[in-house]
């Protein structure tokens, strides 16, 4: 399908509208607007390039999709029809891409389709556990429960990634610093003290030579190292993007030095908690794992849900499909072994993700409190070292001049 831009004047309002809408022709996009109470003024068709305009200032944070889905499931709870809920949310929505999105929603809910058809039409912005619970909710009559469902996910998978990232965040400002060090030394103290030892006629010490010329060969080649760190940066991308790649990143991520562990209950967290929520709603099993293999963001760990949900498939309980493999860890098929005992697996799968959750905050804690002092020596080893380098020649000088 294709996307076009129109203006329609609304014929219960009157008033003159802007939005998005999506099909095959500009025919059949006037056809769809005319069914839905609008007068078409003006179709035109996006281009590539204001596409890709658009996803550059317009992008969609997990916020506009949780608080979205939170006054989407307060609207159907109070009574509301399903398409003036949606034309009441679009009116209190403030990203402009989001209003795109959930005004082509408005249309093709109008036109006919279910709700969970019309947000299949967006599969980057609503995720494919968005799409089944929504689908779920519609089945079962729960629609507002199970996009209060959506919200309380979307919302504890952004609290568990922003303590990911701020764990990573005081490394990487050390690092810099450590750079930026290195840079100042190298190119305004090193230098001067190159230029004493020419005037005095002397022999640079080993590790003043060796900063002198690495700066003089940074200073002369400066562009040729941009271009090859462009280049890096540029094929390291786009490896990342094969599914080698990605392989070997996710598998890094579980075998990290200090972070592997972290990610590992990261993952059952994620696992457990999208399972509860897809459960609860009343997706089937072996549904729920076929999308919690995509839904955990790692493909070592979505290839050994795959492997379970072919043994459950086969008769199999899930704690004794999960257990045998390797990166899940032994309290998951404990928790949902006593679930199947129960009856409750959804319940087992959330407080077992509560679980996981609470250690996550505490192994960010203890790996940001451990990792501090590590940073501080390498920082106080790169910055002796460039003192040493710059104070050692200084010192020979004044020696030679007693001498």
């Amino acid at each position: 399908m294709r996307t076009f831009d129109y203006q329609a004047k609304d014929t219960s309002t009157n008033k003159v509208i802007k939005s998005t809408v999506q099909a095959d022709t500009e025919q059949s996009a006037a056809k769809l607007l005319i069914e839905q109470g609008f007068v078409p003024l003006d179709i035109k068709e996006q281009s590539g390039d204001s596409n890709f305009f658009a996803r550059l200032t317009g992008r969609i944070t997990t916020k506009d999709k949780t608080v979205f889905s939170r006054q989407l499931a307060t609207l159907i709870s109070a009574g509301l029809p399903l398409s003036q809920s949606l034309r009441t949310v679009l009116d209190q929505t403030e990203n402009k891409r989001m209003q795109s999105v959930v005004q082509d929603i408005i249309t093709s809910v109008e036109g006919g389709k279910s709700l969970a058809k019309a947000f299949a039409n967006h599969p980057d912005v609503f995720s494919n556990v968005f799409l089944s619970l929504v689908a779920a909710g519609e089945l079962s009559g729960t629609l507002d429960e199970s996009l209060r469902r959506i919200s309380e996910q979307q919302e504890k998978d952004a609290a568990m990634n922003s303590k990911i990232r701020g764990a990573l965040v005081y490394p990487v400002i050390v690092l810099v610093v450590i750079f930026g060090v290195m840079g100042f030394m190298l190119f305004t103290v090193v230098p001067q003290v190159e230029k004493l030892y020419e005037d005095l006629h002397k022999t640079l010490p080993l590790l003043t030579h060796v900063m002198v010329v690495a700066a003089n060969f940074i200073i002369s080649f400066w562009w040729l190292l941009i271009i090859i760190a462009i280049i890096a940066v540029y094929f390291l991308v786009q490896y990342l993007k094969t599914d080698s790649g990605i392989r070997n990143m996710d598998l890094v991520k579980l075998n990290a030095p200090m972070f592997g562990k972290m990610f590992r209950k990261l993952y059952m967290a994620r696992f457990c908690r999208t399972g509860q929520t897809l459960m609860a709603s009343g997706v089937s099993m072996l549904d729920m794992l076929r999308i919690n293999s995509t839904a955990v963001n790692n493909v070592i760990i979505g290839k050994g849900i795959t492997r379970a949900a072919e043994k459950v498939k086969g008769g199999k309980a899930l704690s004794t499909a999960i257990k045998p493999e390797p990166y899940f860890m032994p309290l998951v098929p404990q928790m949902i072994s006593i679930g199947e005992q129960s009856g409750q697996i959804d319940q087992m799968l959330g407080k077992t993700a509560k679980i996981y959750e609470d250690e996550l905050d505490e192994e960010v804690k203890a790996i940001s409190t451990a990792i501090e002092p590590v940073l501080m020596v390498v920082l106080a080893v790169v910055a002796g070292g460039m003192v040493a380098a710059i104070l050692l020649p200084i010192y020979q000088l004044v020696g030679t001049m007693n001498v």
